[in-house]
């Protein structure tokens, strides 16, 4: 099995030094999350960004935000706008009548509460909130979506079990919790740069084996090969 910290390494030498998020603190984070819909991060950026220069990144600005200005931002993020404005606005009634307009109070709590409190909000389950506390260096762990899920699997972390997510999940944390980084941003890094290669390289359907910059470290090639091998 390879070190983690290699694969890393060998993927950040291949994509560069991954770009965070504009998006600060809990509550911004979710304004992001639920900037787009099914676009890319360039668009998700743009619409993010027209929210912090026409209306201001804050539970009153937002609650308040002309109906207009939000609705014409939203449809720049993709399908359905009308309902894209009803949840930032519900993010923001939220924040004020929930949390006192300060949604960072929630870092000061247990994990498993801040958690809980996240997904009160629009499109915010379990990966969503792991993803959201791992940017403000409050997860205990490297939270993962599917693309980078993937990748971990076919190198060989944990079992794939393509019928039961939540178990390959669980055994890929498991795997490499030995592993993986003390500081807050090399885990966030860790997080984008495994999520870039499921997308551009490592893709669902026919992943692009020979263009990897980690197939010396993986073990997804070598069963390809065995499967081929076999049926033929």
């Amino acid at each position: 099995m390879p070190e983690m910290k290699k694969i890393i390494a060998a993927l950040k030498q291949t994509y560069g030094a991954p770009k965070l998020p504009p998006a600060k603190g809990p509550f911004e984070l979710v304004l992001w999350e639920n900037a787009c819909y099914l676009l890319p991060d360039e668009r998700r950026t743009e619409v993010f960004e027209g929210l912090r220069k026409q209306v201001g990144l804050t539970p009153k600005a937002i609650r308040s935000g002309d109906p207009d200005t939000l609705l014409a931002l939203a449809t720049r993020g993709g399908m359905r706008p009308q309902v894209r404005v009803f949840r930032w606005q519900e993010i923001a009634r939220i924040t004020l009548s929930q949390f006192d307009g300060d949604l960072d109070r929630i870092l000061k709590l247990p994990y498993v509460q801040a958690k809980k409190a996240l997904k009160q909000f629009p499109n915010i389950g379990d990966p969503g909130a792991e993803k959201i506390l791992m940017f403000c260096g409050a997860a205990p762990g490297l939270p993962l979506e599917w693309n980078g899920l993937r990748v971990l699997t076919r190198i060989g972390y944990g079992r794939a079990q393509p019928k039961n997510y939540s178990a390959m999940y669980r055994s890929v944390q498991e795997a490499i919790k030995a592993e993986l980084p003390k500081k807050a941003s090399e885990i966030a890094q860790a997080h984008l740069l495994l999520r870039q290669h499921g997308k551009e390289i490592c893709k669902d359907k026919a992943p692009q084996c020979y263009e990897c910059p980690i197939k010396e470290m993986c073990a997804y090639p070598v069963k390809q090969l065995k499967m081929f091998s076999r049926a033929t």
